[in-house]
C-alpha cells in the first residue's frame, strides 16, 4: 500500500462519519459487492500481518561474520592449508558452537511477531451483496461492514456506524486500565476484545496499517545492537590490528633473514613463515571468549530464574548492569490493577456503607465489570444484598451513563438504585443548590488527585424522586511494595519514568504517592501528529530526558521515549504487559514483561518476571551488576594473557630465531585457562551502587598495560631458559637439556600466570583481601592447574619436565602475582582518577 493510502487511514480515523462512508465508497445497508471486494483486495492485499523475516541460511551466515569469528576462521584456512589438522578441528569446534548459540538467540527473539500475528482475529461477520456472512478475518478489505459483538476479537480498525453501545476492552493496544464505552462514529481497534454489546462498523484500515498492524510494524524495526556485542567488535579490532602489525614485523623480519642473510629463500621457507603466521593467529584469538561470555550468561540465567526472573536474551544480563532509566508501566506494575473504593463523600447517606450497599443493588454480580465488582466487594455483610429481589435491571450505555434497578424485600419494601457520572445523577435528583455545589467539588477534588468519581442515588417511590446519597471514589492503587522499589532503584542511580495509557492525572497522583516525580506529560502535547518515532527532534528529546513520566501513551510513544533515551547515551530498561508495550520493550536495552503479560509482549521482552510488582526487577539488576563485574575482569585477563602469547611469539622469533610454542600449545592453553572460568558466575562480588557499562578505554588500557608486563614476565624466563638450554651443564638441577623442554616451560610459566593474573584482575584491591574466590572457582582454577603440572611431569601432549622446574616456574610466578597486583591498582587510581 503507499503512503498515500497510509495517510488516508489515519484520517478516517478522525472524519466525521459521513465523510468516512462517503471516502470509502460502501452503502451501509449493502455493505461492498464481490466485485468490489476483489478489486481492493488487489489493492490493500490480505488482512493479515506481513513482515520480512530472515532466511535460516541467512542467519547461519549473518553468525559467521564479525571481527574475532573472522580469526578464527582465517585460522582454521590457515591450519588446513598447512596440514595442522589437529588444530583445524579444535578451532572448528569452538567457532561452531558460537556460531550455535548466535542462531538460537535470533531464533529467540524472532517469536515477538508471531506472537503477535496470535492477537489478530481468525473469523469475522460481514455485510456483503446485503446479507451477512462468516468468513475469515484476513478476507476483510477496506469498506467492508462488519458485525462485532459480545466476545469477539474486533477484526480490522473499524468506525462504528450503527447499535446501541459497545465496551470494549483495549487494554492490551492502549494500555487503557478499563474497558472503553464505544458509541457511534467512535473508532474501535484491531485486536481488542468486545466485553458487553453489538454494534456495527465500517472497516478503514487492514492487516499492516491497522493500529495493531503499525504496532507490528515497530516491533519489527525495533532492536539495538548489545553493548556486549559493541565490545567484543572492539576487543576484536583491537587486537586485529595488535596482530596484522606483529605479523608483518614478524614475517619481514623472517624474510630478510632467509633472503638477504642466510640466501635460503624456497618454498619451505614460505611454509615455516605460514607456520609462524598461523601461530600468531591463533595466539591472537581469544578462541573461548564468545562461548565463556556466553555460558558465563547462561549460568547468570539460571541464578536469576531462582529470583524469579527469566531470561530470553542473554546479552540482556550485560545490559541489565549498566541501566540507569528504567521506564515503568503504571496499571499491574506499580499498582494492582484493581479498582479500589476510597473514602465515599457523603451527602444524604448515614454513612459509607449505606452509600455503597446502594451502588452495590445498582450493580450486577454476573457481569463481572470491574467497577462493579469493587463496589460489591467493598460491602461489609454481602448477605443483605440478597434480602433484596431485583425486578428489572438497566445496564449502563453511554446515552445515559449510568446503572438502575428496580428491586424489593420480603417486607414489600421498593427500592430503585442507581449509580452513574456524577452529573447525569444531579440532573436526575435535582439536589439543592448547596448539595450541587458540594457534589462538584468533591468530584473536582477526587479528578485533580486522579480518582475516577461515581454518584450514588436511591428513590422508595418507584423513581418519582431520587435523593443523592453520595460520592463514591475510586482508583487503583498502588502496590505494596512499589514504593520501597523505586527509592531502592533510585538509591542504585537509577531513574525511574512512568509510562502509561491511563490519564494524565491518574498517573500524576500514583507517582505522588509513590514518591517519584510528578512531572508527568500527555503525550499528545508532546508529541505532533503522525511524527517518525525513529527520528524525533531533538527538542523533544530534550523533554523526554527532562520528564518524570507520560500518560495517554500510544506504541509509538512508548516506543520512540525508549528509543531517544538511547540516542542520548542511557541505558534503558522497559517494563510492560500488553500488546502496545511490545515495540518499545523490543527495543529497549532489557525490555521485561511483567507477571501476567500477554504472549506478544513476553515475546518481545529480554527478561520476563514471574512474580508480580517491580521489586524483581531491581534484584536482577543488583544479580546483573555482579555478573558484569565477573565479565569485565575476565575481559581484562583474557585480553592481558592474549597479548602476552602473541607477544611471546613474536619477540621469541625474532631475537631467538625459536617457536616458543606450538598452535596446539596455545589452544590447550585457551582451553585450560577459560574452562574454569565458566564458574567465574558463582564468584564472590560485592553489589556495585551504581550503573555499570563497558569502559572500553578502561579496559583496553588495563589489558595493554597489564599485557606489557606480563611479557616482560615471560621474557625474563624465555631468556633465562633459552640460556640454560645451551648450558646444561652448569644449571643441571633443573633437568632441561633440549628446547622442546623449553617449550614446555614456557606451556607451564603462561598456564599458572594467566591463573593468577585472574585473581588480580578480578579483585578491586589486594587479591588476598575480601571477596574472597568462590569454592567452585578455587576448586576448577585448581583442577586446570594440576592437570597441566600432570601435563607436563608425564609429558601428555608435551615434552615432560622435572618436577623441581615446575616449583621453580611456580614461584617465579607467584613473585610476579604481587607486582601485577600493584601495576593493576596503579593503572585503577589513575583511570578512576580520570
Amino acid at each position: 500500500m503507499s503512503t498515500e493510502d497510509v495517510n488516508q487511514d489515519k484520517k478516517l480515523e478522525k472524519a466525521d462519519l459521513t465523510e468516512v462512508i462517503k471516502q470509502l465508497k460502501v452503502d451501509p445497508k449493502t455493505g461492498l459487492s464481490a466485485a468490489e471486494v476483489s478489486k481492493r483486495r488487489e489493492k490493500y492485499g490480505a488482512n493479515e500481518l506481513t513482515t520480512k523475516e530472515k532466511s535460516f541460511a541467512s542467519q547461519i551466515l549473518h553468525a559467521f561474520m564479525g571481527p574475532i569469528s573472522y580469526m578464527i576462521e582465517l585460522a582454521a584456512i590457515v591450519s588446513a592449508i598447512i596440514g595442522h589438522w589437529d588444530d583445524f578441528i579444535i578451532i572448528l569446534v569452538l567457532l561452531l558452537f558460537n556460531v550455535t548459540i548466535e542462531v538460537w538467540q535470533n531464533h529467540k527473539a524472532s517469536s515477538a511477531l508471531a506472537a503477535l500475528k496470535k492477537g489478530l482475529a481468525p473469523q469475522a461477520i460481514v455485510l456483503r451483496d446485503g446479507k451477512f456472512q462468516n468468513i475469515p478475518a484476513r478476507e476483510l478489505v477496506p469498506g467492508d461492514v462488519i458485525k462485532i459483538r459480545l466476545g469477539m476479537v474486533v477484526p480490522a480498525d473499524v468506525r462504528l456506524i450503527d447499535g446501541e453501545y459497545a465496551s470494549i476492552d483495549q487494554a492490551a493496544l492502549t494500555g487503557e486500565s478499563l474497558p472503553v464505552t464505544k458509541k457511534v462514529g467512535d473508532g474501535a481497534y484491531s485486536g481488542s476484545i468486545v466485553k458487553q454489546g453489538e454494534m456495527l462498523g465500517v472497516v478503514i484500515a487492514t492487516g499492516s496499517n491497522t493500529f495493531f498492524g503499525r504496532t507490528a510494524k515497530l516491533v519489527a524495526s525495533a532492536g539495538s545492537v548489545g553493548h556486549a556485542q559493541k565490545a567484543m567488535f572492539q576487543i576484536g579490532n583491537f587486537l586485529i590490528v595488535v596482530a596484522v602489525i606483529l605479523a608483518a614485523i614478524m614475517v619481514a623480519c623472517q624474510v630478510y633473514r632467509d633472503i638477504v642473510v642466510t640466501d635460503t629463500w624456497g618454498l619451505k621457507s614460505a611454509l615455516n613463515i605460514l607456520e609462524f603466521v598461523l601461530v600468531l593467529l591463533v595466539a591472537s584469538i581469544p578462541v573461548a571468549m564468545p562461548t565463556v561470555f556466553s555460558v558465563t550468561l547462561a549460568l547468570g540465567a539460571v541464578n536469576l530464574s531462582k529470583q524469579k526472573a527469566i531470561v530470553s536474551k542473554l546479552s540482556s544480563i550485560e545490559e541489565m548492569a549498566g541501566i540507569d532509566i528504567l521506564c515503568s508501566d503504571k496499571t499491574g506494575t506499580l499498582t494492582k490493577n484493581q479498582l479500589t473504593l476510597g473514602k465515599a463523600t457523603l451527602i444524604n447517606a448515614a454513612d459509607d456503607q449505606n452509600c455503597i450497599f446502594t451502588g452495590a443493588l445498582a450493580s450486577q454480580r454476573e457481569n463481572h465489570d470491574a467497577i462493579d465488582d469493587a463496589i460489591i466487594a467493598a460491602v461489609k455483610n454481602p448477605a443483605d444484598l440478597h434480602k433484596w429481589h431485583v425486578d428489572k435491571f438497566i445496564p449502563f450505555d453511554p446515552v445515559t451513563k449510568r446503572t438502575e434497578t428496580h428491586a424489593h424485600n420480603d417486607q414489600g419494601e421498593v427500592l430503585y438504585a442507581s449509580k452513574g457520572a456524577p452529573q447525569v445523577i444531579i440532573d436526575l435528583a435535582k439536589p439543592s443548590a448547596a448539595e450541587t455545589a458540594k457534589i462538584q467539588q468533591a468530584v473536582a477534588d477526587l479528578a485533580n488527585h486522579g480518582y475516577r468519581a461515581l454518584a450514588v442515588a436511591k428513590s422508595t417511590d418507584q423513581g418519582k424522586t431520587w435523593q443523592v446519597l453520595g460520592i463514591l471514589s475510586m482508583f487503583d492503587p498502588p502496590r505494596d511494595d512499589s514504593k520501597k522499589t523505586i527509592k531502592n532503584a533510585l538509591d542504585n542511580k537509577i531513574n525511574v519514568k512512568m509510562i502509561t495509557g491511563d490519564d494524565t492525572a491518574i498517573a500524576i497522583e500514583t507517582a505522588r504517592q509513590l514518591g517519584m516525580g510528578t512531572k508527568i506529560l500527555n503525550a499528545a502535547d508532546v508529541f505532533p501528529e503522525n511524527f517518525d518515532p525513529d527520528h524525533v527532534p531533538e527538542r523533544i528529546v530534550n523533554i523526554i530526558e527532562e520528564a518524570d513520566g507520560f500518560a495517554r501513551v500510544f506504541p509509538e510513544h512508548k516506543y520512540a521515549i525508549v528509543k531517544a533515551l538511547q540516542q542520548k547515551g542511557h541505558i534503558v530498561a522497559m517494563t510492560g504487559d500488553g500488546v502496545n508495550d511490545a515495540p518499545a520493550l523490543k527495543q529497549a536495552d532489557c525490555g521485561t514483561a511483567v507477571q501476567g503479560a500477554t504472549e506478544a509482549a513476553r515475546s518481545a521482552a529480554a527478561l520476563i518476571l514471574t512474580a508480580p510488582g517491580l521489586s524483581v526487577i531491581t534484584t536482577a539488576i543488583k544479580e546483573a551488576r555482579k555478573i558484569f563485574k565477573r565479565i569485565t575482569a575476565y575481559t581484562i585477563y583474557r585480553v592481558a594473557l592474549t597479548m602476552t602469547i602473541m607477544f611471546l611469539v613474536v619477540l621469541s622469533s625474532i631475537i631467538f630465531k625459536f617457536q616458543p610454542l606450538t598452535a596446539v600449545a596455545i589452544v590447550m592453553m585457551s582451553l585450560l585457562d577459560d574452562l574454569p572460568i565458566m564458574s567465574i558466575a558463582y564468584d564472590n562480588t560485592a553489589v556495585g551502587t551504581k550503573p555499570m557499562r563497558w569502559r572500553m578505554s578502561h579496559v583496553l588500557t588495563t589489558s595493554t598495560i597489564m599485557g606489557i608486563f606480563s611479557v616482560i614476565q615471560s621474557m625474563l624466563i624465555l631468556s633465562v631458559g633459552y640460556g640454560l638450554a645451551n648450558h646444561h651443564d652448569t644449571f643441571g638441577w633443573l633437568d632441561m637439556v633440549n628446547q622442546s623442554q623449553l617449550q614446555t616451560i614456557m606451556f607451564i610459566q603462561i598456564v599458572s600466570a594467566g591463573c593468577l593474573m585472574l585473581f588480580v584482575c578480578r579483585a578491586e584491591k589486594w587479591f588476598f583481601e575480601r571477596p574472597f574466590p568462590a569454592k567452585i572457582l578455587l576448586l576448577a582454577t585448581c583442577s586446570t592447574q594440576i592437570i597441566t603440572i600432570l601435563m607436563c611431569f608425564f609429558g601428555w601432549l608435551v615434552p615432560a619436565i622435572s618436577l623441581e622446574t615446575i616449583a621453580f616456574v611456580w614461584g617465579y610466578n607467584i613473585i610476579w602475582m604481587f607486582i601485577m597486583n600493584i601495576i593493576k591498582l596503579t593503572i585503577d587510581r589513575h583511570l578512576n582518577k580520570d
